[in-house]
Formats: structure tokens, sequence, C-alpha cells
């Protein structure tokens, strides 16, 4: 598939000024949990970032998740996606984000997500997730993939049984234990910079500063 068809399918990638590379975004108002929990006070997704600000001050970019969001429905979508991150335009970028908007929608969503990290072996993945049901899944997930549960409300340590999690804290938490590490963004103008250990497995819960 040449670079010009997939992007057809994919509609764009992102790169979030934050990141170290590319990610994908869909629309946050059809997050299934996310959703929900956006109407619950007290919740990581209370006031969602995803929801306001440019995201909705701009039309083009809401118009644009929701065509990534039907393109998902293309059954050349994961090759597609493959195609893209393997391009010469974004191979160069390591590290790729899924969902810096959005999350997965169901269990066929899951599987092409791990068919196109299977297709790009060179690059490290990142996902953040707030859906419980994919922990029945990951022992299908590919080892270039580190899928990181969010815990759903603020000041919360995620359940123990996953191997991967993030929490966001209003203040820093000792009672969290030698098992998680503060996000050092919010000290370095809210960028990774050359931290990458969202990235790392062996880094079993990060806790990222409310902002």
């Amino acid at each position: 598939m040449k670079i010009k068809e997939a992007k057809k399918i994919i509609i764009s990638l992102s790169q979030p000024d934050k990141m170290p590379g590319y990610a994908y975004g869909l629309p946050a108002w059809e997050c299934k949990t996310g959703g929900k929990l956006a109407k619950v006070p007290g919740s990581v997704c209370f006031g969602c970032y995803a929801m306001k600000g440019n995201y909705t001050r701009f039309p083009a970019i809401r118009e644009s998740q929701y065509k990534r969001l039907a393109s998902l429905k293309d059954p050349r979508w994961s090759e597609a996606m493959a195609v893209m991150i393997n391009s010469q335009a974004v191979s160069k970028h390591k590290f790729f984000r899924w969902h810096d908007a959005g999350d997965v929608q169901d269990l066929d969503h899951l599987n092409k997500i791990y068919s196109v990290c299977r297709a790009t072996p060179d690059k490290r993945h990142l996902m953040p997730t707030r859906e419980a049901w994919i922990k029945e899944h990951l022992k299908d997930k590919p080892d270039n993939l580190v899928i990181r549960f969010s815990a759903p409300m603020m000041d919360q340590l995620a359940p123990d049984s996953w191997p991967n999690s993030s929490s966001v804290i209003t203040r820093d938490q000792p009672w969290f234990g030698a098992t998680s590490i503060i996000c050092p963004s919010s000290k370095q103008g809210n960028q990774c910079l050359d931290c990458r250990q969202c990235w790392n497995p062996d880094i079993k819960n990060i806790s990222y500063k409310a902002h």
C-alpha cells in the first residue's frame, strides 16, 4: 500500500507538542468509560481537556477525529496505519502514543492496534486506557506495546493486578510506594523532553500532576 492511499484511509496522525513523536486521536465524546466518567466530579475525566479548548474552538479538529473513528471500519485500517507509522516522515520517531484523545472502542479495535504494533516492530508504542476489559486480553499484547490502565479517580492508585498503570494526582502521594514514579513534565514546561518512562514496561505506575 502506498502512503497516499494509507493517509486517505486513516485520515491523519497527530503530533502533540508534549510528545516525542506522533500520536493518534479519536473524539473523547465517544469514549466508552471516559464518556461516563466525564460526568463524575473527582474523576480524571471530569473537565476532560479533549472536550474543550482547541478541540471545540476549531471544528476541523473534531471533524477529523470523527472521520478517524469512522475509518476503523475499513478492513485496510491496520495495514494503512502501519504504512503511515513506517513512512519516512514518521519513522525517525521511535515512540508512538495511541489516543492522545479518545480510547479503545471495542475488542476489534484493540486487535487492530495489536496488528499495527506487530507490523511496526522498531517502534515503541504506548496506550493509556480506562477500559478495564482490556486486562483479559493482555496475554495477546505485542511486546513493543505498553498498555497503562488509568485509575478512574483523582489521587487513586490503579489495581495492582494491572502490570502497568497511571494515575492523576493533585499532590504528591508517598503512599503509592516504590512501584510509582511522578511524571517530570510539570517541572519542565509540560514537555516530555528526554523522558521516556511512560513507554518503559518495568515502571509499574506513573503519576501525572493534575493541571
